[in-house]
């Protein structure tokens, strides 16, 4: 038997898919996803609409298998009175990866990002009116333009241009005592900063204090000689320019060279077109982002963060034209508690929209700039990304996705109203697969805390027989799984898995004290958000075999398998991915020690005895389940030495474990790694949990 399954996508209109029932025999082409599946996966980005509203640019992203890696086009969709025209077709060379489009304010022109052979300028622009042609550069534009209101003016980041140094320079740090005696045999490193290693670069990192800050620059929109606007020693974002065009705003921090700085301490920054004075508008403890004027130049909101833990939020204050702020900030967000994306002005000027995440789904909001509740625009159980507006404000286009549907391109009036579904890339993939559509579950913990959870089902489900589950736990711990597409989860149901993953204390998207509940009880606190979730799973579903279940997760998700492995007797198999088993060790190996300096509420020597009390090594010998090790070679956020430690405990301990270690591959190697060692890590997973809970199930009378 079949059904139509719908989900709201918006206040009018639903986006509806056929699924089969747990007992109908799937037939002809219908099966589950297959790792090698995630080949044929499509997805959707950048999206944005030109200024009249009348085309919509965004980024499709393929997977070339023989090539092992992913191909970006921009492509477009023509509108007609809000409405598509025809289908979206490719506007960028297939043979050459493109993304990031951006209008000129005329919408005569799009330029796009594109490393082509053998050109070092990766800014193209082309003309708009047919299928593509010819790309070009305007001359002096060398990064993204960002034009000025009246289109003008472009202006950009990039970095000076200098005569071409050494390959080796900032090798070897400046302020090292120790000699090099010869620089030309010489190729390590001398590091004297902690600043050597980042995770998703695979090269260690030369001294900071070589690195070269990118620079705004301006040049005519025609193209000419560039000039250099700013000369600051630090990094900059949020490029934007006040709509009488006699400034730019940005934020930067002028501490980022600080080693010992832990505090935020980004400010916004105004630079004037005329003569280049740069003065920095805010000065307050905290960071101060993404700077967005107002559309009659009175006003600017931006994103304020006072400090690590604390509430960010959207505030408003009055400039002048000179770009000063003329009156205090007002919060436009106190009495709400999620985290707002990047702010944007209603055509108008009457409002302000940002995305944020809440509960499983990410959603568009908009707020008064007088102040007010904070109202949501878009609805359903789905996540939006990419939201672009047309001038006027009556259009918006953007990308969504849920848990049975990769991103796909839709459009909207400007209230979220009218939805249309533009794109179907992944619709012939789709329809050759089963896929489950997730149920909602929650469950109660600690002080009358409710837990949102999820559950799929095994693809040809079939009541009354038993089936071994597999419980998913997701990274940060500030991340938050939803209603997205994971194609893990998929895989896993078509392998016969029940599968659970849930949002417990200590996710985002569930407000502040949520977000921060686990200060300093990692483990000792969620442990109880997981356990009682396989318990609410085992009572509302009596198909799942109590006695076969797994538990997987990366990163964060790695701390608690490895966590729950070792302090719990629930599961029968584990595969810990980019995982954590030694604070101490790893404080002093990852990139990111100002996590757990808050976390934990110090440094290892300052807090050593709650370092080890929520280590998972700590408590090694309890574990017996077989044990599978996933890690990345390149991985500086977690790095593979603790992959390797809780390779050897086991191996010492005589608990079946294997480790497979990927070569060029950092921290978020499941979500962009190479496409070859993404699909080998999901058979990987798949085949340790079948032979554990399936063809040799692990006694648990064995233990």
């Amino acid at each position: 038997m079949k059904a139509i399954l719908c989900h709201k996508v918006g206040p009018l209109v639903s986006f509806c898919v056929l699924v089969f029932s747990a007992s109908e025999k799937l037939v002809g082409q219908q099966r589950g996803l297959e790792p090698s599946g995630y080949y044929d996966m499509v997805s959707v980005g950048d999206v944005e609409i030109s200024p009249d509203g009348d085309l919509v640019a965004f980024t499709v992203t393929r997977i070339l298998e023989n090539e092992n890696t992913r191909r970006r086009e921009v492509w477009m969709q023509v509108l007609r009175g809000g409405r598509p025209e025809g289908k979206a077709y490719r506007f960028t060379d297939p043979t050459a990866d493109s993304h990031s489009p951006v209008w000129s304010p005329d919408g005569q022109l799009l330029s796009f990002t594109s490393n082509r052979e053998g050109d070092p300028n990766t800014t193209w622009f082309l003309r708009v009116g047919g299928p593509g042609g010819e790309a070009f550069h305007i001359e002096g534009v060398r990064g993204t333009p960002v034009y000025s209101r009246d289109g003008q003016w472009i202006a950009y980041l990039a970095s000076p241009v200098t005569s071409e140094g050494q390959e080796r320079d900032g090798w070897v740090a400046p302020d090292a005592i120790t000699n090099t005696l010869d620089l030309e045999r010489f190729d390590g490193r001398v590091i004297t900063s902690t600043r050597y290693k980042r995770d998703g670069i695979l090269t260690f990192q030369k001294h900071f204090s070589t690195n070269v800050a990118e620079e705004i620059y301006l040049v005519d929109a025609d193209g000419g000689t560039p000039r250099r606007l700013t000369e600051l020693p630090f990094d900059k974002s949020g490029v934007s320019w006040s709509s009488n065009g006699r400034v730019i705003f940005f934020s930067g921090d002028r501490e980022q060279n600080d080693e010992s700085n832990s505090q935020l301490t980004d400010d916004l920054w105004a630079v004037r077109i005329n003569d280049g004075a740069v003065a920095s508008i805010t000065g307050n403890p905290g960071s101060e982002t993404a700077p967005t004027p107002s559309p009659d130049g009175t006003r600017l909101v931006f994103l304020s963060n006072p400090e690590r833990g604390s509430e960010l939020d959207v505030m408003i204050a009055e400039i002048g034209s000179d770009g000063s702020l003329r009156a205090e900030p007002e919060n436009l967000t106190s009495g709400w508690d999620l985290d707002p994306g990047t702010p944007e002005w209603t055509a108008d000027g009457t409002g302000i929209l940002f995305t944020a995440g809440i509960g499983g789904n990410r959603q568009l909001f908009r707020v008064a700039t007088s102040g007010g509740p904070v109202t949501q625009v878009t609805t359903g159980d789905r996540q939006i990304v990419s939201i672009s507006l047309s001038s006027r404000g009556d259009m918006m286009a953007y990308a969504s996705t849920d848990a049975v549907s990769p991103t796909e391109l839709f459009l909207a009036r400007g209230d979220g109203t009218g939805e249309t579904r533009i794109t179907d890339l992944n619709d012939d993939w789709l329809d050759g697969l089963s896929l489950v559509s997730p149920e909602r579950l929650t469950w109660v913990v600690g002080d009358s805390v409710e837990i949102e959870g999820w559950l799929v089902k095994p693809v040809g489900y079939v009541p009354g027989r038993e089936y071994p589950l597999i419980l998913k736990i997701h990274g940060g711990p500030h991340g938050a799984y939803g209603n997205t597409f994971f194609p893990t989860f998929h895989v896993l149901s078509a392998s016969g898995f029940f599968v659970l993953y849930s949002n417990p204390r200590g996710s985002g998207s569930y407000g502040h004290d949520f977000k921060y509940a686990t200060r300093g009880r990692w483990g000792l606190m969620d442990s109880e958000d997981f356990l009682t979730g396989v318990d609410t799973a085992l009572e509302e579903y009596p198909d799942i075999d109590g006695t076969r279940i797994g538990v997987s997760g990366g990163s964060y998700g790695g701390f608690m398998t490895n966590w729950l492995s070792a302090t719990s007797d629930r599961f029968s198999a584990a595969v810990t991915s980019r995982s954590i088993t030694n604070w101490e060790s790893w404080w002093g190996t990852s990139d990111a020690q100002g996590l757990t300096a808050y976390e934990f509420y110090g440094h290892p020597w300052e807090r050593r005895e709650l370092y080890r009390r929520l280590s998972p090594i700590s408590y090694v010998e309890n574990v017996t389940i077989p044990t599978l090790i996933i890690h990345s070679e390149n991985d500086y956020r977690t790095p593979i030495g603790d992959g390797e430690q809780w390779f050897m405990a086991l191996k010492k301990l005589g608990v079946p474990v294997e480790m497979v270690r990927y070569p060029r591959s950092s921290h978020g190697l499941s979500r962009t790694g190479e496409p070859w060692l993404l699909v080998d890590r999901l058979e990987r997973m798949r085949s340790w949990f079948l032979h554990w809970l399936v063809e040799e199930p692990f006694s648990m009378t064995s233990r």
